[in-house]
């Protein structure tokens, strides 16, 4: 590869690398093409991306970058896969793969600023999607306000039934 090659790949990996919100490395060995294939097709569905860039250039992209701390120790065949948005999807994307798939292997992540282990990568795919929890949110919050309006009838309805009960005591005490 020729040095403008490389500085290209450096730059667009570098811009990849600022934009994600997630990445998880992992080791590839072993996969066919077929299998790459098509956990790039997954990966792509859902906007998120895999890539495969030799360690130096990978190194020189994550300088000065949050990143750097994931690639300290990089050996071997590594491949990224970057999450600009929902880092849940990118997890359990690459677990439920790596299940079928035993030679992929999730090495680390980042999540924001934070290196996390591949055991917590795979904690990270059992939670449930962003729409999951903002609708148990929700759900949790119309419970309040539900409770309250419960209290607030059960009081007005013990009310009317005192009432009812010294109307038809009236009634029985006339007749």
């Amino acid at each position: 590869m020729k040095r403008e090659e490389k500085m290209a790949v450096v730059a667009n990996t570098a811009e990849r690398l600022s934009r994600a919100q997630a990445v998880i490395l992992t080791d590839f060995t072993g996969l066919k093409v077929e299998q790459m294939t098509e956990l790039r097709q997954l990966l792509r569905e859902k906007g998120l991306e895999y890539v495969v860039v030799k360690n130096t250039l990978l190194k020189r992209a994550a300088e000065g970058t949050s990143v750097a701390g994931l690639l300290a120790d990089l050996a071997g065949p590594n491949g990224l896969a970057l999450s600009y948005g929902e880092p849940v999807d990118l997890a359990k994307i690459l677990v439920e793969f790596a299940k079928t798939n035993p030679k992929l292997e999730v090495r680390k992540g980042l999540l924001g600023q934070q290196v996390i282990s591949a055991e917590q990568v795979t904690n990270l795919a059992k939670l449930p999607g962003r729409e999951v929890l903002l609708s148990q949110l929700l759900g949790v919050m119309n419970g309040v306000p539900r409770g309250l309006v419960t209290v607030l009838a059960g009081v007005v309805r013990g009310l009317l039934n005192v009432l009812k009960a010294v109307e038809e005591q009236k009634a029985a005490q006339g007749a």
